[in-house]
């Protein structure tokens, strides 16, 4: 079954990611972390789909970007809210946003980015970052 929750829970596809990830030269933690941003709507796609949503119509897209990010996590059997929760807030951030000058069109940039940069120019590399910022946070 595609959508089952390992025994240990997590995310599906994970534990599988990162352990490609490792025997390419990557760190595990990191290449778990990768894992979970590729197998469920995380904060990460949350924060872009706000994004998106606010570019395209406002408050109301950013809110029908969160309802979409809500169902990716039922479907993907995300035992968290990281992805809704994420792309509610940012729906307000890149509004509020937008009442400072800074258009939708930036934060989509930003995310663009920043996705690449976490998740996949070159997975050694960012598997590694993410290593070592995980080891920096414990």
């Amino acid at each position: 079954m595609i959508f089952a929750l390992p025994k240990e829970g997590g995310v599906v596809g994970a534990t599988a990611i990162a352990e490609a990830i490792k025997r390419g030269g990557g760190d595990i933690r990191g290449g778990t972390m990768i894992g979970n941003i590729v197998s469920s709507p995380d904060a990460s796609a949350g924060t872009l789909l706000a994004a998106c949503g606010v570019y395209c119509f406002g408050i109301p897209g950013g809110l029908i970007a969160t309802v979409l990010v809500y169902i990716g996590n039922r479907i993907c059997h995300d035992p968290g809210y990281a992805g809704t929760t994420g792309c509610f807030l940012a729906t307000f951030m890149v509004y509020g946003g937008t009442l400072v000058g800074i258009p939708p069109s930036a934060f989509i940039a930003g995310m663009v980015i920043a996705i690449l940069t976490v998740q996949g120019i070159w997975h050694p590399w960012s598997s590694k970052l993410l290593g070592y910022i995980w080891r920096l946070r414990n």
